[in-house]
C-alpha cells in the first residue's frame, strides 16, 4: 500500500509538472506575440479601458434615454387631454352647426318670425362663454340671421376664406378657418366654424357660421405647465399659430410652415421628435397629435435641457471618473506599448538593411529568397501562376569602364527605379540579385501578361535615354528574360528563376535591347 500511495504522489506531481510547463510555453507565446506585435500591449489596454468607458456611457445613455421616455409619455397624457378638449368644443360647436342647417333647409323654419327662429337656430350650445357669434349667411355673403343683434346692415363677409370654400366645394362638410379679425367684434381675434345651406334644388343658399374666440385656446394653455422653456401650441395644418405659451413676441412670425420639422406634423396624425424651434433657438421634445375632426394639432414641447438637467449632473460625475481611471489605464499601456515599440523598431531596422541593396535600396538576394518563397507558397494554394523577370544592363562593364563607376551607380539606380515604379502591386518583388542584374517577380502574371510587363520596362528604361556609346540605340537599354509556372505542377521557385535566367541569356544572344520568355520571343529595338 505505500508503495501505491508513492506512485500515485509521484504521478501527480508528474502532472503538475507537465500542466506548470505547458502554462509556462502559453505565458511564453503570449510574450513572444507582444514583442513582435509591440503596439498590441497599447491597442489591448486601450480596448479594455474603452470597453469600460463604453459600459458606462451605456448606462448613462439608457439613463438619458429613460428621462426623454419619460418627458414623452407625459408630454403624451397632455396633448391627449388637449385634443380631448378640443375635440368636445368643435363637436359641440358642430352639432348646433347641422341644426342651424337644417332649420335654414326646413320651409316651416324660415316661414318664422325673425325673433322666434332665432330662439329655434341658436341655441343654448352656441351660448357658451368661447363662442364669439352664431350667424346665417346669404348666397351673397350678406347675414340674415345671427345670435346677437350687431350693425352689419352695409357688411358683406363673401370674401372670407370660409364664405369662399362653400362656394366652390358643396362637398366640403364642417370647414374650420384660419384666424381672422372680427369685423363685428372690435378686431377681436376669431376663428370660424361653418357649413354649407343649401336650396331645395341643391345649389348654393348660404353658410351658417359660429365665430370661436380665439382666446378659448390661450384659456386651454395656460394650465400646462412644461417647464421653464418649455412650449404648448396650438397650429393649424397650414402652419398657422393660433395660440401658444409662452406667447409669441408681437413682431415675431406666427407661421411655421416653412420649418423642416413641421412636415411631421402635418403629414402624421401623431408622433414625436426633437429639434430646435425655429421660432427661438430652443431645442425641444415635440409630441402632437391632431385633433380629430379638424385641421387643428395639439402639441406640447417641454425644452430638452429642463428634462435632462437632473441626468447631466449624474452623467458629469460618473462621466468624470470613468475618463480619468481609464484615462490613465490607458497612459500606463501605452508608455508600456512605446518601451516594446522603440526594442522592435530597432531590431526591425536591423533585419531590414540586412534584407536591403545599400545602392538601389530594393530587395538583396536574402530577401528576394524569403519573399519568394512566402509568393511560392501563397500561389500553390490559390492555384494561380507566378512569373519572374531576370533582367540584365546590356554592356555595362564597357559603360562603368567609359563613364565611371559613378556614374554607373546611378544608372543603376534609375533603372531600379523604373523597375520599382511598374512593379506596385503589394504582392510585386523587385530585387537586385547581383552586379547589373535585377530580379522581378510577378505573383497571379500569366506568360502573355509576364511578356507585355517586360517589353513596357524595357521600352521605358530606353526612353530614359541614358547615353552608351556601345549601344546600337545610343543609350542605355535592357535585356529581359520571363519565365512562368504553376506551382501546383511540381516545379519550384528555384527552377523558375533559372528558367528565367536561360531566357535572359537567349535574349542577350539574340542581339540584346529584347524581353525573351522562355517559350516565345518579344523584339523590342535591337
Amino acid at each position: 500500500m505505500p508503495r501505491r500511495f508513492k506512485a500515485m504522489r509521484q504521478s501527480g506531481r508528474a502532472v503538475r509538472r507537465r500542466l506548470f510547463r505547458r502554462n509556462t510555453h502559453a505565458w511564453v507565446r503570449i510574450a513572444d506575440v507582444f514583442s513582435r506585435f509591440p503596439l498590441l500591449a497599447g491597442a489591448i489596454g486601450t480596448a479594455v479601458a474603452f470597453s469600460m468607458a463604453v459600459l458606462s456611457f451605456a448606462a448613462l445613455w439608457q439613463g438619458r434615454a429613460q428621462a426623454l421616455q419619460n418627458a414623452h409619455d407625459a408630454s403624451s397624457n397632455v396633448v391627449a387631454t388637449l385634443s380631448a378638449d378640443i375635440a368636445r368644443s368643435i363637436e359641440s360647436s358642430d352639432l348646433s352647426l347641422r341644426s342651424i342647417v337644417s332649420g335654414m333647409q326646413n320651409p316651416i323654419v324660415t316661414g318664422l318670425s325673425p325673433e322666434l327662429r332665432r330662439l329655434v337656430l341658436f341655441d343654448g350650445a352656441t351660448a357658451v362663454s368661447y363662442i364669439g357669434g352664431a350667424f346665417v349667411m346669404n348666397a351673397q355673403g350678406r347675414i340674415v340671421d345671427e345670435r346677437d343683434p350687431s350693425g352689419h346692415a352695409d357688411l358683406l363677409f363673401n370674401d372670407r376664406d370660409y364664405f369662399k370654400v362653400h362656394v366652390e366645394r358643396p362637398d366640403v362638410g364642417l370647414y374650420i378657418s384660419g384666424p381672422y379679425r372680427s369685423r363685428l367684434r372690435s378686431g377681436q381675434r376669431s376663428l370660424a366654424l361653418s357649413r354649407r345651406i343649401n336650396a331645395p334644388d341643391g345649389s348654393f343658399a348660404g353658410v351658417a357660421v359660429i365665430a370661436m374666440n380665439v382666446s378659448y385656446f390661450d384659456s386651454l394653455l395656460s394650465r400646462v405647465n412644461v417647464g421653464r422653456s418649455g412650449s404648448v401650441f396650438i397650429v393649424q395644418r397650414d402652419g398657422l399659430m393660433l395660440a401658444r405659451k409662452p406667447p409669441l413676441p408681437r413682431d415675431g412670425a406666427n407661421n411655421v410652415s416653412a420649418s423642416p420639422t413641421f412636415a411631421s406634423m402635418k403629414e402624421e396624425s401623431s408622433g414625436s421628435y426633437i429639434s430646435t424651434s425655429p421660432l427661438d433657438g430652443v431645442r425641444r421634445l415635440y409630441t402632437f397629435v391632431r385633433v380629430p375632426g379638424t385641421n387643428l394639432i395639439a402639441a406640447v414641447a417641454p425644452a430638452e435641457d429642463d428634462v435632462l438637467a437632473g441626468w447631466r449632473e449624474r452623467s458629469t460625475v460618473i462621466g468624470g471618473l470613468t475618463l480619468t481611471f481609464g484615462g490613465g489605464f490607458v497612459a500606463i499601456s501605452w508608455l508600456l506599448a512605446i518601451s516594446l515599440r522603440s526594442r522592435a523598431m530597432a531590431l526591425e531596422k536591423l533585419q531590414r538593411l540586412a534584407g536591403t541593396d545599400s545602392l538601389t535600396g530594393l530587395s538583396n538576394r536574402r530577401a528576394l529568397d524569403r519573399r519568394l518563397g512566402e509568393e511560392w507558397r501563397r500561389a500553390r494554394r490559390a492555384d494561380y501562376p507566378i512569373s519572374a523577370l531576370f533582367v540584365d544592363v546590356d554592356h555595362f562593364k564597357f559603360y562603368n569602364d567609359t563613364y565611371g563607376h559613378a556614374m554607373g551607380d546611378d544608372a543603376l539606380v534609375a533603372v531600379a527605379d523604373c523597375m520599382q515604379n511598374a512593379a506596385q502591386r503589394p504582392g510585386d518583388i523587385v530585387a537586385r540579385y547581383g552586379g547589373e542584374e535585377f530580379v522581378i517577380v510577378l505573383p497571379g502574371t500569366s506568360a502573355p501578361a509576364a511578356v507585355v510587363f517586360a517589353e513596357r520596362l524595357r521600352a521605358k528604361v530606353e526612353s530614359l535615354a541614358i547615353p552608351n556609346s556601345r549601344s546600337l540605340k545610343g543609350v542605355l537599354t535592357i535585356s529581359i528574360g520571363c519565365a512562368t509556372v504553376h506551382p501546383r505542377q511540381g516545379d519550384d521557385a528555384l527552377k523558375l528563376l533559372n528558367s528565367a535566367d536561360a531566357a535572359l541569356y537567349r535574349a542577350k544572344g539574340a542581339g540584346r535591347n529584347r524581353a525573351v520568355h522562355e517559350n516565345s520571343m518579344a523584339s523590342g529595338n535591337a
